[in-house]
């Protein structure tokens, strides 16, 4: 099956949104054995849409729409597909009803222009969208198809997942695809790829690795004639790449570095304190974005100068001797966060963001550490990011994978010790 994918949005001609989704479907599409051969961006403009899609039409077999589902004058996808097909579109007045009753649950009345959403052509049928008013269509005529999904992020990857890949898994031949993602953190997607590299020769499962800003994902894909043979599938090559990889694999799936970390602290009943110098909160943010964090997390404290530290307790003359940005400063500060806040550990965080250097450091130099009831242990790290924004978000993900690592060792020396 040949496939195409065609975005559409004025938006992403003028730069101001990235096309993650279509990055996103070319991920999705080689698990299933589907060729992807093109990608377009076309903007809001019926003429030219309708002609990508025409295009589409003639020389693919599958044509993947996203965007263009809105309500509004400039939301034309619809239309445009309805004109190369050549059909009408005509209200469904079950989709009307949804629709209108999605608008009444949350108390507000449906606008009119809402109207075209409960539209399809006799070629289409409706895909859901419990979580937007934008459902999509599957349009199938001589053999082809043409996807259409919502722009949005989040409707677009749980239309694809739960109702465009169950047809397609169909239409191919039946069967089910299956997903394991591991995350990685601490090894380059190369050295991944280096370890791994026998595995990755698997035809089924297939592994593919891929770099993030929280690290390497490694992807392991199973097909198989139902959900519970692909899984079985699924689990001797995951055990094979924690076997390789070991400690650095920190999660799967939904997984994040702040969830698991959250997940040690709270299985032995510690809380954690955070303290950073100049990435404004980045580490304390990271935290907070998880649901369960105020059963284990104490708070921040953000110190960006001399003067701060010194209102905690950290002695000038320690600054004034190794800078604002050192090991031993940072050392200092988790310990006066661990004094001020009471909490079981605290961790702290400083990273020369640049662009310029900082007394000698390049830009992506971190200093972490971590105070505790045993003492204090510290780390410098060099490497982390191009752009102060980058260098801010891979050093709080770096911070907290240095609490994990201790955390793991601090088993392991309790395992010994047991024995």
């Amino acid at each position: 099956m040949r496939a195409e994918i065609v975005s559409v949005g004025t938006e992403l001609l003028l730069g101001f949104i990235v096309d993650t989704n279509a990055a996103y479907l070319a991920q999705q599409l080689q698990p299933l054995g589907i060729d992807l051969y093109w990608i377009s961006q076309v903007g809001d403009n019926l003429g030219r849409l309708t002609e990508v899609l025409r295009r589409a039409w003639e020389r693919s077999d599958l044509t993947i729409v996203t965007g263009g589902l809105g309500p509004t004058e400039d939301d034309l996808t619809r239309e445009a597909i309805a004109a190369v097909l050549g059909e009408e579109m005509r209200v469904v007045p079950e989709l009307e009803q949804a629709l209108r009753a999605y608008f009444a649950q949350r108390g507000r009345p449906m606008p009119e222009r809402n109207l075209k959403q409960a539209t399809l052509i006799p070629s289409a049928q409706v895909l859901p969208n419990p979580i937007g008013t934008a459902p999509g269509w599957w349009v199938e005529r001589d053999g082809r198809l043409i996807v259409a999904m919502p722009g949005v992020p989040t409707e677009m990857v749980r239309m694809w997942t739960h109702e465009v890949v169950p047809r397609l898994l169909t239409r191919l031949g039946g069967g089910t695809i299956q997903t394991r993602l591991l995350k990685v953190w601490g090894i380059g997607e190369s050295a991944v790829e280096e370890i791994i590299a026998p595995l990755i020769r698997s035809t089924n499962p297939t592994l593919a690795t891929y770099a993030k800003s929280d690290g390497i994902h490694v992807r392991i894909t199973a097909k198989a004639p139902d959900p519970a043979t692909a899984r079985a599938m699924l689990a001797p090559a995951e055990e094979e790449v924690r076997r390789r990889l070991g400690e650095a694999v920190y999660g799967a799936d939904d997984e994040t570095m702040a969830g698991v970390v959250g997940q040690m602290l709270r299985a032995r009943e510690w809380s954690l304190a955070t303290g950073e110098t100049t990435t404004g909160g980045a580490l304390a943010s990271l935290i907070t974005d998880e649901i369960d964090h105020p059963q284990w997390y104490r708070g921040g404290i953000v110190a960006p100068t001399g003067a701060d530290l010194a209102r905690l307790g950290v002695d000038p003359d320690l600054v004034a001797a190794h800078g604002l940005l050192s090991r031993p400063v940072t050392e200092a500060l988790a310990g006066a966060v661990r004094r001020a806040t009471g909490a079981d550990l605290a961790l702290a965080l400083g990273a020369v963001l640049g662009p310029e250097p900082v007394d000698g450091q390049r830009p992506g130099t971190l200093h972490l550490a971590l105070a505790t009831p045993w003492g204090t242990v510290g780390q410098s790290e060099i490497g982390f990011g191009n752009t102060r924004v980058q260098i801010k978000g891979r050093a709080a993900v770096a911070a907290l994978d240095f609490l994990r690592r201790w955390l793991l060792r601090a088993d392991r020396s309790s395992a010994a010790g047991a024995d």
